[in-house]
């Protein structure tokens, strides 16, 4: 009886917040998508040193929208927890961390105020630590650690931009802010962004954040955590496009992450680390596309990137959960037979994320090729975003061919159990959004924004894509079964490995950071900052009140003493 109240928690959560997406999705076409009005509330709590402390909440498209994709995919993730943590004592506390992390997503998006920004901010920090570490093993421990270290980075950048934001009084984004340091202002917050969205070298905690529960990472890693950086980045685009060096640097670095994270995916054995560095492939496409200047496609692109990321997590979870926890790719395999709906779904994620025509990732991913095209910014930056998006072609067959597809070689007593009705409803929600999801936003960002979303250029661009995703299998292909070049299999071993990014960022964090902390705390808090902090003050402060006392003895000898050292300090001082 104790665990069918527990399995309603995620009952009631699931309904909550499908009708939350329900209310923003109708209240955000019929009252801000069909008036293209948008709308600001604020609270003034105080007035302090010219700087009026106030709690701003924008209501507009991009706002409503992506509180409804939040809801919905949270809404989902709830319905399928109650069949994945079904055996789950504390399911309680796990729906309690669940909802507190869609309530600071929501409060990072409808405030536009970095003060208020930092409270969402620090809770999805917090709240996703307490979700990596959930199982409660080493693993999940040193990815946990290694999450909440790159998170810091961020939460103290952000700190630092808004003690710099003084100058201006003013904590709003959204407004174009000029002067002394608005350059540094504008670094602080992207670099602080791209910790949030694992941009190069910050990659390192992205795919170490799988040790979590399955249901987590389809939330994280679809719509919530490592979105948060790009949304604030496209927040603050109207301050950012005064300093072109910034969006230089961010667009050089999502190019950077894009392709790493694409090569890396292609040698990939784990399902659920494949499907983790092709999200942080696609947050370089979105950080690429707004350093190029399209904010409003790198928004749309974000959108549907959630619904059919969402969908590619539950599938590969119900996978994982009904082949007793096997995510191995060198094992799975003939799931077609086994599993057919959790494969199909599967199958159609992966065509979603590949960019098939008319599906959720072909509105904005063709729409982002046609930019980069008409905003041509150099012919390697060009040939560098054309190999990363085509490469989301070869990690998707992979996933097919390796996990649905291919061989099987699991052992002879390996059990299967069928999706129970939780699992396929979930499922099926979300099947409809990566179906019919690009269709339905792309007809309120055309109402919204005014502008022809997919040309003939985009149809002809995608054969072009899929054509030099294809060229690169046959390549990988040839180099590995026929001529087995060593050169190919140091290579393999350089892209395998995230370009070391591992050892850059988490290594940096994890061990030289603390390392030096230890150090650090062994020589100067418990060393010299004890001897010149608090306890060299009290020392002095002793001997200092020791010699009043001593002056104010009442002897005569040392009133002459006294007298003396002073007659000598005068007539020195006198004579110079």
């Amino acid at each position: 009886m104790s665990n069918k109240k527990s399995m309603s928690v995620p009952l009631l959560c699931s309904v909550f917040l499908f009708s939350v997406a329900v209310f923003t999705w109708v209240f955000g076409v019929y009252a801000i998508g069909s008036t293209g009005q948008s709308y600001m509330v604020e609270w003034q709590l105080l007035s302090m040193c010219s700087t009026d402390w106030s709690l701003p909440i924008i209501i507009d498209y991009i706002s409503l929208f992506f509180s409804c994709i939040v809801c919905l995919i949270s809404g989902s993730v709830s319905l399928f927890s109650v069949s994945y943590m079904e055996g789950e004592v504390f399911m309680r506390r796990f729906m309690l961390l669940i909802m507190a992390f869609v309530g600071s997503m929501n409060l990072l998006i409808f405030v536009p105020s970095l003060i208020t920004i930092l409270l969402g901010w620090d809770g999805l920090g917090i709240v996703s630590f307490a979700l990596v570490i959930y199982y409660q093993n080493k693993k999940s421990l040193a990815a946990g650690m290694l999450t909440v270290l790159v998170n810091r980075i961020g939460d103290a950048l952000l700190i630092l931009s808004i003690c710099f934001l003084v100058n201006w009084g003013e904590w709003r984004i959204g407004y174009g802010m000029t002067g002394d340091y608005s350059l540094l202002v504008c670094f602080l917050i992207v670099i602080g962004a791209m910790t949030k969205s694992a941009q190069i070298p910050f990659s390192a905690w992205l795919p170490a954040a799988m040790a979590a529960p399955t249901p987590v990472s389809a939330l994280v890693h679809s719509s919530t955590l490592v979105t948060a950086g790009v949304y604030l980045v496209i927040r603050f685009y109207s301050t950012l496009i005064e300093s072109q060096e910034v969006l230089w640097f961010l667009s050089k670095m999502g190019a950077l992450t894009l392709l790493m994270a694409g090569l890396s995916a292609c040698f990939e054995v784990d399902l659920k680390k494949i499907i983790a560095l092709s999200t942080l492939s696609q947050l370089g496409l979105m950080m690429f596309t707004v350093g190029i200047g399209f904010p409003v496609i790198a928004v749309f692109h974000l959108f549907t990137h959630a619904l059919f990321k969402a969908l590619l997590f539950l599938c590969a979870g119900s996978i994982i959960h009904s082949t007793a926890d096997t995510q191995d790719g060198r094992i799975l395999g003939s799931l077609n037979y086994l599993l057919p709906f959790s494969s199909s779904c599967l199958v159609l994620s992966s065509v979603a994320l590949c960019g098939m025509p008319f599906l959720s990732g072909f509105y904005s991913k063709d729409l982002i090729l046609e930019g980069v095209f008409s905003n041509f910014n150099g012919s390697l930056e060009v040939f560098i975003m054309l190999v990363g998006a085509s490469l989301s072609l070869v990690y998707s067959l992979r996933i097919l061919l390796v996990g649905v597809f291919g061989q099987s070689f699991s052992g002879g007593l390996s059990t299967y159990s069928v999706e129970s009705s939780y699992v396929v409803s979930s499922v099926i929600i979300l099947s409809a959004g990566a179906i019919m999801g690009g269709w339905l936003l792309q007809s309120v960002w055309v109402s919204a924004n005014g502008f022809s979303l997919v040309g003939i250029f985009g149809k002809t661009t995608i054969s072009v894509v899929t054509f030099l995703g294809l060229f690169y299998s046959f390549i990988d292909f040839f180099s590995k079964k026929i001529f087995k070049w060593k050169f190919f299999g140091w290579l393999s071993w350089f892209l395998s490995s995230m370009w070391f990014m591992n050892m850059v960022s988490g290594g940096f964090l994890a061990g030289i950071g603390l390392k030096w902390g230890s150090l650090m705390h062994l020589h100067l808090d418990l060393g010299w900052m004890e001897i010149l902090g608090g306890q060299g003050m009290f020392k002095t402060l002793e001997k200092g009140i020791d010699l009043s006392y001593f002056t104010q003895s009442g002897s005569l000898l040392v009133y002459i003493r006294i007298f003396l050292i002073l007659l000598v300090l005068f007539l020195i001082t006198v004579k110079w």
